[in-house]
């Protein structure tokens, strides 16, 4: 009984230090590889419409993808690395590079004609009106 015991526990200290090794790491073990990352994204509904507001800083507009296929919204995108100057050199890389692509399925119909993206202080936010026929309409009720 007492080995069993001794045993679960080096597992449960190995792997709180494999995640503590981690997470110092930002998931990788080696601060110049490439890391997987994909921006934070809020999504918000109101009665008229979806929308959407994805943090993409440092990112120019001409980086960013939106397509709105069926009912599924892509975005993606790349942020690169900027090169180092001529005698300069990183000694360490914290923020997120590379290629990122989030997918959201929409559950309510959209027009699709209407829907606007803007790009601001680094904030990308997608408008998503819904069609007419499924926003809340308020029936008058008659009198006699």
């Amino acid at each position: 009984m007492s080995l069993m015991r001794q045993g679960t526990d080096d597992l449960q200290e190995l792997r709180r230090r494999m995640n503590q090794i981690m997470e110092q790491s930002g998931g990788q073990t080696n601060d110049a590889a490439p890391r997987l990352w994909a921006p934070a994204v809020d999504v918000s509904e109101n009665p008229h419409e979806i929308v959407l507001q994805a943090e993409l800083p440092g990112m120019k507009k001409e980086d960013i993808d939106i397509q709105l296929t069926g009912d599924t919204l892509t975005l993606r995108g790349e942020r690169k690395l900027e090169s180092a100057q001529r005698g300069e050199h990183y000694h360490r890389i914290e923020r997120q590079y590379g290629a990122w692509q989030r997918t959201f399925q929409i559950e309510v119909p959209i027009d699709t004609q209407k829907v606007a993206a803007n790009y601001e202080d680094g904030v990308l936010t997608v408008h998503l009106p819904k069609q007419e026929s499924i926003k809340p309409r308020q029936i008058a009720i008659d009198v006699k």
